[in-house]
């Protein structure tokens, strides 16, 4: 199978002076490892693309108080919102009671 130029991610000019162990199951290294193939780069190139990437969005959410959702992420929140949970007659006494109305 031949890997697509597209999907290839150059790798990083960056000195590499501290290293990061993670124990995963043989199952996700293998998803890793495939991954990592798929766009033709290292499984270390890949996690270190990969972890920083998601870290550094995860902490700009946290910055600028945004959250940015995925097209699933965001019809799985729509989806919530147009169907909320049905309360158990417990969380309906515990809203009665936070709102004062007990």
């Amino acid at each position: 199978m031949a890997k697509s130029p597209a999907l290839r991610v150059p790798s990083p000019a960056v000195e590499k002076d501290v290293s990061l162990m993670v124990r995963v199951d043989s199952a996700s290294k293998a998803l890793i490892t495939s991954a990592a193939g798929m766009r033709g780069i290292s499984t270390s190139d890949y996690v270190r693309t990969v972890v920083v990437g998601q870290a550094r969005r995860e902490l700009d959410e946290a910055r600028t108080k945004v959250m940015v959702l995925s097209p699933d992420e965001q019809l799985a929140f729509w989806t919530a919102l147009q169907k909320p949970a049905k309360l158990t007659k417990r969380q309906r006494q515990l809203g009665e009671l936070m709102r004062g109305e007990r």
